[in-house]
């Protein structure tokens, strides 16, 4: 099935969702996840949402529902995408596991075999595995100026002078608004192409996905707008002169509506680590052909190997960007008792502030994704609804 017809089709045997809010289509099988789906906008403040799962690569959960712009009363629709925030930061992974996979990226050489500039600062030894990794030490852009996130070149710049906050490999820290960077100059470097053409090609357009780094203005119309309550507790963070976040997150300019998440400027720019647009179901397949051990529908993203590389625990400690107990693979987040609260250790994936998130476990052939448009409040940003929906699909999983 290609997913860019984006219209709600029942599997065989599958009950189709019949309510005045929520739509879509489920495996029987899966009515307790569609039940606390429900649940998340009786009892939870759900105000539009989008929920995925795929298991043996077919799609078997597919339900969206609420408002996208409670402004108008626009409802979530079936096309409906989203900013997904930092999931687009395992997409960025994804498409430098496909260069290591088919042999134009060495993950044990020096990232400045690619880049030279990146060499500098005490950088040059810094090889490619742990820069994605999360182990380089390079969570700032000191050299950037105030609100220049949006200037490639000048962010590319700030990052090859930038000297490291760690000795690079001793330990690890969370890459908040760095990593699509540099995932994304290293990219080009290898392959030529800038990171959405590469992804755009290779992985959306490959297995059929609605998910992009930067928004057409043709998509405007069907994006869902971004609530975020004052409490948010990282948005608190990356706002308060003195903070870790604060001092990655000033290169992200302000807009004059100071409604950053919603931005037409912002949701246009190239911002990799915090602007991918899409939605669960866009996620959920992406996610399911690592959850099928690299392939899904006769495409292949990568091999078995890489799909090992990117979910073995890399480190383990208290994340510098954050100050929680965080577990990384190679791209990708690990279960944590922390904040990551999916069950198989073995899993692996990415949230995004607010809620959203993409999981894979390969074990139980099964990967999971869900895109809200309410940011929750807690740090890690995973929050009571998205954490309701995990656990009610792996208990049924079990």
């Amino acid at each position: 099935m290609n997913d860019q017809s984006l219209t709600a089709v029942s599997h065989s045997g599958a009950a189709a969702l019949s309510s005045s809010s929520i739509e879509g289509t489920w495996d029987p099988k899966f009515a307790r996840l569609r039940e606390v789906f429900e649940e998340n906008f009786r009892e939870r403040g759900e105000i539009g949402a989008a929920v995925c799962v795929y298991q043996d690569g077919e799609k078997v959960v597919d339900l969206w529902g609420g408002t996208a712009d409670p402004a108008t009363g626009r409802a979530w629709s079936a096309d409906t995408i989203v900013g997904m925030m930092s999931v687009g930061k395992s997409m960025a992974a994804v498409c430098m596991l496909i260069l290591a996979d088919r042999g134009k990226l060495d993950l044990d050489r020096p990232v400045a075999a690619y880049w030279p500039e990146f060499a500098q600062g005490g950088k040059a030894d810094i090889t490619v595995r742990t820069l994605v990794q999360s182990k380089a030490g390079l969570l700032y852009a000191d050299a950037a100026p105030d609100g220049a996130g949006f200037d490639w070149d000048t962010m590319i710049r700030a990052f090859e002078v930038q000297e490291p906050e760690w000795e690079p490999g001793t330990m690890g820290g969370y890459h908040t608004m760095s990593m699509g960077f540099l995932l994304g100059e290293l990219v080009r470097r290898v392959d030529g192409r800038r990171l959405e053409d590469f992804f755009d090609d290779e992985v959306a357009g490959a297995l059929g996905v609605d998910y992009r780094f930067g928004l057409r203005r043709a998509d405007f119309a069907r994006t869902a707008k971004i609530i975020a309550a004052p409490d948010v507790e990282m948005i608190n963070q990356m706002l308060t002169p003195g903070t870790n976040l604060n001092r990655s997150w000033r290169v992200r300019p302000r807009p004059a509506s100071m409604d950053p998440n919603n931005d037409p400027d912002y949701l246009m720019a190239r911002f990799p680590s915090a602007n991918g647009q899409g939605n669960a179901r866009a996620v959920a397949r992406v996610y399911a052909a690592l959850a099928g051990f690299g392939e899904l529908d006769g495409v292949r993203l990568m091999s078995r190997e890489l799909v090992e590389v990117a979910r073995t625990e890399s480190w383990a400690n208290v994340c510098p960007s954050l100050g929680t107990h965080q577990r990384y693979g190679c791209g990708f987040l690990l279960p944590s008792d922390t904040g990551y609260p999916w069950p198989n250790p073995h899993a692996f994936g990415h949230p995004g502030l607010g809620g959203a998130i993409g999981i894979a476990d390969p074990e139980a052939r099964l990967s999971f994704s869900y895109s809200p448009n309410c940011l929750a409040t807690d740090l890690t940003g995973v929050g009571d609804r998205c954490a309701a929906l995990i656990e009610a699909l792996w208990s049924e999983n079990d």
